[in-house]
């Protein structure tokens, strides 16, 4: 396998005994690219962030984006029953996995899902993709929403999956809400979110094996593991929540109040044995608030569709992307 990563905007690539020498062995490589079989993995710098990225199959552009805490990896098992129809690209957003963890700033801007957006933008400029289409999962469904709104000459279609708006959520918020993703308020304090997770992050995060089991690849749980147990890339994930309530919210406000809509067909599907329905209601009328085109329906799983539903998923963006015309 072959490392990459641009340098003065030329590829720079690296051979598996240089990445040895680096203290890792061939071997571990040839396994991790295992979960993606024919797929590449690449660093790709997108201009203030590097992206680690993994990208394969052939046919029209598709860009899916994971949440919290996961990595690209979560995508392994729908990449592969997409990418004959697709050329798939799936890279870990800045602050998760391998990519870059900015510094964090007061705002938290270098969080913001504008600035997610940029990265993810560029990644696909760089990449070749003029048009292309997105999936977001979670905390990657507010990434997707902000590419399409700040690109929308870029993005031909969109799929959203189990996310609402931030401020969907936060107008809405009343006891059972509040009780029930009670982390969103507690990850907003500094400092003691990542000193209650990094004390045990396996038993913050539920490691246990009936999630590695639905991950199903040992690579993928071991590229989760290293995730959650590293302290740079838990600070990063709660930088994602804090920039919530701020700047994501005030430029989704912005949005709304100048009539600013997402003008591509968009998928909303959401896990039926998870809470988004059950807090908030049908999601596809408040994504009709937001979108042009809505249409969408639930899928039979819990929170992690592209673990425990693949067949189900991939089947549904097959449809959705593949389609001509709305």
């Amino acid at each position: 396998m072959l490392r990459a990563a641009r340098a003065g905007g030329n590829l720079q690539v690296e051979d598996e005994q240089a990445l040895a020498a680096r203290g890792r062995r061939a071997a571990d490589i040839t396994r991790e690219n295992w979960m993606f079989d024919g797929f590449k993995l690449e660093f790709i710098d997108v201009g203030d962030v590097t992206l680690r990225v993994r990208h394969g199959g052939r046919g029209p552009a598709l860009l899916l984006l994971h949440g919290h805490p996961r990595t690209h990896a979560t995508w392994h098992r729908v990449a592969t029953l997409l990418d004959k129809r697709f050329t798939v690209e799936c890279p870990d957003l800045r602050g998760y996995g391998q990519s870059t963890k900015p510094a964090p700033q007061p705002d938290h801007a270098q969080a913001s899902k504008r600035a997610m957006a940029a990265d993810c933008a560029g990644l696909m400029e760089r990449l070749g993709h003029r048009q292309y289409g997105v999936v977001g999962h979670d905390r990657g469904g507010l990434v997707a929403l902000r590419l399409a709104l700040d690109v929308p000459d870029r993005v031909r279609r969109l799929a959203i999956l189990d996310s609402l708006p931030v401020v969907e959520h936060l107008e809405r918020c009343d006891d059972r809400f509040a009780s029930a993703w009670w982390h969103w308020f507690f990850f907003l304090q500094p400092d003691k979110p990542e000193r209650a997770i990094l004390a045990d992050p396996d038993a913050w995060y539920g490691s246990n094996d009936t999630k590695r089991a639905l991950m199903g690849c040992d690579d993928a749980w071991a590229d989760y593991l290293a995730a959650t147990r590293d302290p740079a890339t838990v600070r990063a994930m709660l930088e994602d929540y804090r920039a919530g309530p701020g700047i994501d919210r005030r430029l989704e406000t912005e949005d709304r109040a100048a009539g600013r809509v997402v003008r591509c067909p968009l998928l909303c599907l959401w896990s039926s044995r998870d809470d988004l329905a059950e807090l908030h209601g049908d999601p596809r009328a408040i994504w009709a608030t937001w979108a042009q085109d809505v249409r969408g329906a639930p899928v039979d799983c819990g929170h992690h569709m592209a673990e425990e539903a693949p067949d189900e998923l991939a089947g549904a963006l097959a449809g959705f992307f593949g389609s001509p015309t709305g």
